[in-house]
């Protein structure tokens, strides 16, 4: 079975390490890339062609700007944006249009996004 590819970029370091270790001990999950600084997001995906980017987002009501960008360019990856403060996260894809979801911010809300929309 393919291992379901995945980018953590531009949260607040504290959120990342906790996505990092709940996603890192997954056996059908593999962590090919992780930014700090949303500069750095661009090239990371365009090197890794990650399933998944997740990122994070100050407002669960609006669309993080790098997120339309991405998936125009990317169609097949999904986006996570989790929004900490809040205890919301918001799944994007795009499906002819941005679609969203939104997922509840812990450790089974992310791996069940991560899960069930890989195999759309």
């Amino acid at each position: 079975m393919r291992k379901i590819r995945v980018v953590v970029a531009n949260q607040p370091r504290l959120m990342r390490e906790l996505i990092l270790a709940t996603i890192s001990e997954q056996s059908d999950i593999e962590v090919v890339g992780e930014a700090d600084q949303e500069a750095e997001i661009m090239q990371l995906v365009e090197r890794t062609r990650p399933d998944f980017l997740i990122i994070g987002s100050e407002d669960r009501e609006k669309r993080p700007g790098l997120c339309g960008f991405l998936l125009a360019r990317y169609p097949e990856m999904r986006v996570l944006a989790v929004a900490a403060e809040r205890d919301r996260s918001v799944f994007y894809w795009a499906f002819v249009d941005i679609r969203s979801k939104t997922v509840e911010t812990s450790e089974e809300g992310i791996l069940g996004a991560l899960r069930v929309s890989s195999a759309c």
